[in-house]
């Protein structure tokens, strides 16, 4: 059974020690942690993360995935021989992270979780349905990078992963003005 999502709001903290509120700058004196409303938003519409997990010994391996947020989820996919799905099968925590690459605009977020595999079929169409309406073509047409991927999921070809975030983090930008923000769950 996939875990499900927190239907209460996490605890928000700003974390002055990295956040501009040490560092005073104009405007500084003004930030705030990052609404979660807001984070949520992101991972809606972010197209690309990065998933961190743990080698069985030890080493990290980190690599870009599509995933998709659902009832307070993020879904990624792997295949069962690669190196991210010999890492889970050892060790479900892992991290996914996303944002931009920007020195003074924009959020980029950390999720922390356990991974659990998931192959009910009812919650398998439920992310084939997210993935479809979040990467649209690039899944829906048959010239889509990704074209094909739901009958993956269904036969078993992908493995899908679902992690509830326990903790999430967000570094924020705003004109050169830094906030941090914790979210716990």
């Amino acid at each position: 059974m996939p875990p499900h999502g927190s239907a209460q709001q996490p605890t928000t903290e700003l974390d002055a020690r990295y956040s501009s509120a040490l560092n005073p700058r104009p405007g500084a004196e003004d930030v705030t942690a990052t609404e979660w409303a807001e984070a949520q938003r992101l991972l809606e519409t972010a197209e690309i993360f990065w998933v961190s997990t743990v080698r069985p010994d030890g080493r990290l391996h980190v690599t870009p995935v599509i995933a998709a947020w659902h009832d307070g989820v993020l879904y990624f996919s792997t295949g069962p021989s690669e190196q991210k799905a010999r890492n889970l099968a050892h060790d479900g925590h892992c991290a996914l992270t996303t944002g931009g690459n920007s020195l003074t605009e924009g959020l980029d977020l950390v999720v922390e979780g356990r991974a659990h595999p998931i192959a009910e079929p009812a919650v398998l169409e439920e992310v084939i349905t997210a993935y479809e309406a979040k990467y649209g073509p690039h899944i829906t047409s048959p010239e889509g990078t990704f074209h094909g991927i739901g009958d993956a999921f269904r036969q078993g070809k992908a493995m899908v992963f679902a992690v509830a975030p326990t903790t999430a983090y967000g570094f924020g930008r705003d004109g050169g003005v830094y906030s941090h923000t914790r979210w716990t769950f």
